[in-house]
């Protein structure tokens, strides 16, 4: 998919800015738009065919999420953008989903890009894997408009309390909403870290137990996607200080609590992925030092062997001299003289290394 990505950029290159290329992995998926409209006396859900019929829902005083999954077609964005006012430049980032994390302020509205990753459990024992997904937030005076790459998320326990009116979920504003958004997605940062944390634990084991063939290639890969979670996940500390310290009137004061507590999640998370991160080095670094550690012991034994065996070596290949007169070849005990002195040689230089701790 990075290839992809990379590939379709570059052909972007040279293009007016603003210009709608889609920027992903392509879905096969029919895009969906799915609203719902709240205060804190009802609710109501519908599924959108159009952009055009979201505009009576920004223009009342009640409370609409709209969310967009499946986020690939440039007619679509261009739609939004007509409805709502979205500058070209934001609707070319809305089709890029290779952004940095990052808040822009338009007025009327924000815009907020953010990372949401989840951990994907491996089949029949294997190890998981992380997905990572694009999320979009377009935050106005009463409206969220949350745009995501693919269909599915983990925003149904939001969707629970707003149906159920449990707690703030009706009585709040859009900007109680975007932050619950947000809030939730954080919160899937540390179960990721969590996870990253147990496979860092199994492969200390390994490591100082018995490394198999393959533990160099899994701690590197280990190393990438802390890397890559880091990517994701540092980015956002700015995000939410910028939040907090924006002069607009689309965030009231009764949520900048809210928004400080969430700062101190992402806080939480940064040093967590910090920590894996060290933790990752240290076990590479672990790593080599076993592998060195097991090669000089090897080498050591090989050694041994080779000064046991030299002097042998010596007789044998003085005896093994092509002289007409050698004296010990005429005696009787010259062959087992001989051996018996080689075996107390060999044992000598054994006792000698014995004596010296090097066995």
């Amino acid at each position: 998919m990075r290839r992809k990505i990379l590939k379709e950029r570059s052909a972007k290159a040279g293009k007016a800015p603003g210009t709608l290329i889609y920027v992903g992995e392509p879905h096969t998926a029919a895009t969906r738009i799915s609203l719902m409209d709240y205060d804190e006396t009802r609710i109501t859900e519908h599924v959108l065919g159009s952009a055009d019929e979201i505009r009576p829902f920004t223009e009342q005083s009640t409370v609409t999420w709209l969310n967009v999954d499946e986020v690939q077609e440039p007619g679509l964005i261009a739609a939004f953008g007509k409805v709502l006012g979205f500058h070209a430049l934001m609707q070319e980032d809305l089709l890029n989903t290779d952004q940095r994390p990052k808040v822009d302020d338009h007025g009327d509205h924000l815009y907020v890009v953010l990372k949401m990753l989840e951990w994907k459990p491996g089949a029949q024992g294997a190890e998981g894997s992380i997905d990572i997904e694009q999320l979009s937030l377009v935050v106005g005076e009463n409206y969220v408009i949350t745009f995501q790459e693919r269909a599915g998320d983990f925003f149904d326990p939001i969707r629970a309390r707003i149906r159920e009116s449990v707690g703030r979920a009706r009585k709040m504003g859009a900007d109680y909403l975007a932050y619950s958004l947000l809030d939730v997605v954080v919160d899937q940062y540390f179960t990721v870290i969590e996870r990253l944390g147990d496979r860092i634990e199994r492969l200390e084991d390994e490591v100082t137990g018995r490394p198999a063939r393959d533990t160099l290639a899994r701690i590197q890969a280990l190393k990438r996607e802390v890397l890559f979670v880091r990517r994701a996940v540092w980015p956002l500390r700015e995000v939410v200080a910028s939040l907090r310290h924006l002069d607009t009137r689309l965030i009231a004061k009764s949520t900048q609590v809210f928004l400080r507590d969430l700062q101190d999640h992402v806080v939480q998370a940064v040093e967590g992925i910090d920590t894996c991160q060290d933790l990752a080095t240290d076990l590479l670094d672990a790593y080599l030092s076993v592998i060195g550690n097991r090669t000089n012991t090897v080498m050591k034994v090989l050694a041994v062997f080779s000064a046991v065996f030299m002097p042998l070596t010596f007789v044998t290949g003085i005896f093994g001299m092509n002289f007409r007169h050698m004296p010990p070849l005429e005696w009787d005990w010259g062959f087992g003289a001989t051996l018996a002195a080689m075996t107390a040689m060999a044992a000598g230089m054994v006792a000698f290394f014995r004596a010296r701790r090097w066995l």
